[in-house]
């Protein structure tokens, strides 16, 4: 079993949550959200937000995050995984994401792929009018191009305050 290695990153600010399934190998490895180099998360939030996520250190990327309202977690806390492929995620269990919300402002989640919609909407049924699919930043995702994703996931710069 492995177990969620990190705490939700959110504030009582928090406007926004994204949801990843579990976090890859590599992030568990680095102790913080998308650190696979080819993940394209960071990319993205450089591209909508206009600040450098890519290149900035864990505490600066949690301080743009925090400028724009923008929480981060995962719907999976615990399970069995092989590499940081969610395909083979077994033996679940889920994350307390209601608490989350709870405890911020958040209007909106947003799930970073289909594995984490699929396990987000089994499991939260009554929270499913404010989430929303965007697809996966993940590089097992290539079929998406930079491009595309952008385009996908730029409804996020739509509750930004600054």
């Amino acid at each position: 079993m492995v177990r969620q290695p990190f705490k939700p990153l959110v504030n009582h600010k928090s406007k926004i949550l994204i949801l990843g399934s579990f976090p890859s190998v590599k992030s568990r490895k680095e102790d913080f959200y998308y650190m696979h180099p080819k993940n394209r998360f960071w990319q993205i939030l450089s591209h909508l937000f206009y600040e450098d996520f890519v290149h900035a250190d864990v505490q600066k990327k949690t301080m743009y995050l925090n400028k724009h309202h923008i929480a981060l977690y995962d719907v999976v806390e615990v399970c069995e995984i092989n590499g940081s492929k969610d395909a083979t995620i077994v033996a679940i269990e889920i994350a307390d994401i209601p608490k989350i919300i709870k405890q911020t402002e958040i209007e909106k989640v947003f799930l970073n792929g289909r594995k984490a919609e699929s396990l987000f909407k089994l499991n939260f049924p009554h929270l499913k009018a404010m989430a929303q699919y965007l697809p996966s930043t993940s590089p097992a995702n290539a079929g998406y191009s930079l491009e595309r994703l952008l385009k996908a996931w730029k409804q996020i710069k739509l509750l930004d305050t600054n």
